[in-house]
């Protein structure tokens, strides 16, 4: 940010895209942020398999329907619903609805760090 409050650069949203993919990944210590985040878009039945972070994660569903699997719990989370899981608790979701699921889902960190099931 300037001293004015303006950012300082705008990145494009190709920048951020995985390849072969259709979700972005904003790494913030890439760019001078404390946190990072997914923005990803599933079709149904798509979403990652169990993992971890040492520090909470934070969705917000932008549209469709998600099943999140915190521990042995799930939820469902439409359009507008926000969920946080703490560290280091396994946690997964999956697009249960019939349409397009975009979801938010912010890292509290500059730096992404994922445990996954079985590794």
């Amino acid at each position: 940010m300037t001293t004015t409050g303006e950012p300082d650069a705008v990145i494009p949203a190709e920048a951020l895209r995985v390849t072969g993919s259709r979700t972005l990944r904003f790494e913030g210590v890439d760019h001078g942020s404390g946190v990072s985040f997914f923005l990803v878009t599933n079709d149904p039945g798509q979403g990652p398999g169990l993992h971890r972070h040492p520090y909470s994660e934070t969705w917000t569903v932008l549209e469709g329907e998600a099943t999140i699997r915190t521990g042995e719990r799930s939820v469902v989370a439409t359009a507008g619903d926000t969920a946080v899981v703490g560290p280091d608790t396994w946690h997964a979701f999956t697009n249960t609805g019939t349409g397009t699921l975009r979801i938010m889902c912010i890292h509290a960190s500059p730096r992404m760090v994922q445990e996954n099931w079985g590794e």
